[in-house]
């Protein structure tokens, strides 16, 4: 991580540069200071992404952009500020398919909502899962996995990073497509996940392809299926789960988002100039090495994004039957 996180501050490799003179901005914005919250500690992919959108940004306004994080309750914490700002496009939040498609369905009584407190602005990323096992189950390919699994009923143990993240999601979503019933463990990170796996306290794992990937390459785990529909550009070799259970997509992705109520022109502005930011060659080549790909978006593009994610995420929580709170 910290590698990544030099790369991008070499200057983020001409942070101002391409954006496009004929572009209209909206009137009188930024005016001040712009407050970008990452719901989530430093150092993970999402408040990767979201230093990237800063630093480029403050380069053509020439004001502060500034990240905040503030971790806590799954990111509901900092998600919960970002509804109860001020709607003038100086509070942004970079969330994610867990704050704005998963928490709404997971957790009792959120003091925000996350549907109608927030406007959509734009995608940033999106990132597969890695199905990893420990190399002492006797499988080779996905296909094989799944028969394993659907022959061991209760048997494998699998490990996420915490109750209705991605990880365990994605599992629970393997689970219904195959009629597999394997038991959930958590954890508190992906590191520790991998930790659990090399030492054969858990079977497998859908874990985070940016921590999963190089310890697949290292051999302490086999890596079988990306959750995403298509293969990664980081692992062409490794087959998508969709080649074998048709229509499955666990993807995990990030985006932008400001409180509802803000000006129409400011939130086009910003998805235009996140867009052409994403589009730059070197920034795709930084989201590549952080096993993941730039995602650029129209604000209705993401809207109806969500809530396709929203619908699947629900029937699966509702069908899991997990809750959080009281």
């Amino acid at each position: 991580m910290k590698t990544w996180l030099a790369a991008i501050g070499l200057s983020l490799l001409g942070a101002g540069a391409g954006f496009g003179s004929a572009q209209a901005q909206a009137p009188d914005w930024p005016q001040k200071q712009v407050t970008i919250v990452v719901p989530f500690g430093p150092g993970g992919t999402t408040d990767l992404f979201a230093r990237i959108v800063a630093e480029q940004l403050h380069a053509k306004y020439g004001k502060p952009f500034i990240i905040e994080n503030r971790p806590g309750a799954g990111g509901n914490i900092g998600t919960t500020a970002v509804a109860k700002a001020a709607p003038d496009g100086h509070t942004l939040l970079v969330g994610t398919v867990s704050t704005h498609a998963i928490n709404p369905f997971l957790y009792k009584n959120l003091p925000h909502d996350a549907e109608k407190d927030f406007v959509p602005i734009t995608a940033l990323a999106k990132l597969p899962n890695l199905l990893v096992v420990n190399p002492k189950i006797p499988v080779k390919t996905f296909a094989e996995f799944v028969e394993y699994a659907k022959q061991n009923p209760g048997k494998l143990n699998y490990g996420s990073s915490g109750a209705g993240t991605s990880q365990h999601l994605a599992a629970e979503l393997f689970q219904l497509k195959t009629g597999a019933k394997m038991t959930h463990v958590p954890f508190r990170s992906s590191q520790d996940i991998v930790n659990g796996l090399i030492g054969g306290h858990i079977d497998l794992a859908f874990d985070n392809m940016t921590i999963a990937w190089p310890q697949a390459q290292g051999g302490t785990v086999r890596a079988l299926a990306v959750t995403s529909p298509e293969r990664s550009q980081q692992a062409p070799e490794i087959p998508a789960v969709a080649e074998t259970l048709t229509g499955f997509d666990a993807t995990s992705w990030n985006g932008l988002w400001a409180p509802a109520g803000t000006p129409q022109a400011i939130v086009d502005t910003i998805a235009a100039d996140v867009k052409t930011i994403l589009e730059k060659p070197e920034i795709q080549k930084k989201a590549a090495e952080m096993a993941s790909t730039t995602a650029p978006m129209t604000p209705k593009q993401f809207a109806e994004y969500i809530q396709s994610e929203r619908r699947k995420w629900s029937e699966v929580v509702k069908t899991v039957g997990i809750q959080i709170g009281q």
